[in-house]
């Protein structure tokens, strides 16, 4: 993303400070960019969530000036201002004696938008969300999952089309299988919407997985870091960001980290329609136990070992069924994921059906070592070489 348009959201200086004399922000400044999401993340009693709950200013700051579309909102009607802005919590704070319909229509119906619009509006989100609001307009929330009660809370916060969504921990209290699910959910509605969204969590893992940009807040309300989630965990920048993101963040890092052309190996490669005494020669000539197998379009069609190359038949009386394979924009987790999951050696890349190359166990860590090295140098990946020790530029 551009970041020297002028940012959706810009804290300078914002300061909390309770009359115990108490500091639960101090001094911040941050940029948040139009369609980005923004995640802040800390341990408890760090300032992140009333850092979030001072941008719709259900907590007022002490000092500094807050800016939403270069308008100072600490100079507006809050109550006016929170129309604006869509909110979403961990206990969803669904009104219990109304319909789903109603919840979702909460501000629509503030605003004083006519029944047709609005109910064409719900009926949008419900859908967008992954309810049919044909069966689920109508119930009310103690009839519905906690995993569709929180996405009923996601709905009604973007009722009124904001442009800024705030999230409080919106996914915590449901289990971890639901949560991924949510996480993935909203994830697609975010690049479909591209809403600026600031995201409070503890928990690292959420972080990275979601934030375009990861805010990592230490105690006493101030911020450690400020990037990427790939340079967050790369390149921590004190030891307070190193202890939080954890010793396995080279793991961690994995998830996002996406698979780069640079990365691949390309092995030997044969036709469908090759004789098996062909596949052989080719095989031979590279020095191989194994190759790919594609057809006259260059889609993936499976592999085929040495060892099989026996007999007069055709390699596609003989190929293998090639399970362990990712689409082009997986990240380097799932590639490894994969690789466990079919007990392979290599897992193939594809364009679609295309075949792009294999990573392997050497050339995923050889990614991951290359990803990181770009970060370092401030370049891409391909200008970065590797030694035995660690990346060269």
């Amino acid at each position: 993303m551009d970041r020297t348009e002028d940012p959706m959201i810009r804290l300078e200086g914002v300061s909390k400070r309770y009359p115990d004399g108490t500091v639960a922000v101090h001094e911040l400044d941050l940029e948040v960019a139009r369609g980005e999401l923004t995640v802040l993340v800390g341990p408890s009693g760090c300032g992140k969530t009333t850092t979030m709950k001072m941008i719709n200013r259900l907590v007022e700051p002490s000092s500094g000036r807050i800016f939403i579309d270069g308008e100072d909102v600490t100079a507006v009607d809050p109550v006016q201002l929170r129309r604006r802005i869509g909110y979403v919590i961990q206990q969803i704070g669904l009104f219990p004696h109304q319909t789903i319909r109603a919840n979702v229509a909460t501000v629509p119906s503030l605003e004083g938008w006519d029944r047709g619009k609005t109910r064409a509006r719900v009926d949008e989100l419900l859908e967008l969300v992954g309810l049919d609001p044909g069966t689920h307009g109508d119930r009310y929330p103690h009839q519905l999952s906690g995993g569709q009660r929180q996405r009923v809370g996601v709905a009604r916060a973007l009722a009124a089309d904001p442009e800024v969504l705030l999230m409080d921990e919106p996914f915590g209290a449901v289990d971890p299988i639901v949560r991924m699910r949510l996480q993935d959910q909203f994830l697609d509605i975010q690049a479909n919407l591209a809403k600026t969204v600031v995201f409070v969590t503890h928990d690292i893992e959420e972080a990275v997985r979601l934030g375009d940009r990861v805010a990592v807040f230490e105690q006493g309300g101030r911020l450690a870091q400020f990037d990427t989630p790939a340079r967050v965990l790369g390149g921590p920048a004190d030891d307070f960001v190193a202890e939080f993101v954890g010793a396995d963040r080279g793991l961690r890092r994995l998830a996002v980290t996406p698979i780069e052309q640079v990365d691949l190996e390309r092995p030997p490669v044969v036709q469908v329609d090759d004789t098996l005494s062909d596949a052989h020669l080719s095989m031979d000539a590279e020095d191989a136990r194994w190759a790919i197998v594609l057809d006259a379009d260059h889609n993936l069609r499976g592999w085929i070992g040495v060892e099989d190359c026996g007999g007069s038949a055709t390699v596609g009386d003989r190929a293998e069924r090639m399970e362990a394979w990712v689409p082009k924009d997986a990240t380097l987790k799932e590639a490894l994921a994969t690789m466990l999951q079919w007990d392979a050696g290599w897992v193939a890349v594809l364009d679609r059906d295309q075949f792009l190359g294999v990573l392997t166990p050497a050339t995923l860590h050889e990614a991951l070592r290359r990803s990181v090295g770009a970060d370092d140098q401030g370049v891409q990946p391909e200008e970065v070489t590797l030694s035995s020790t660690g990346p060269l530029h």
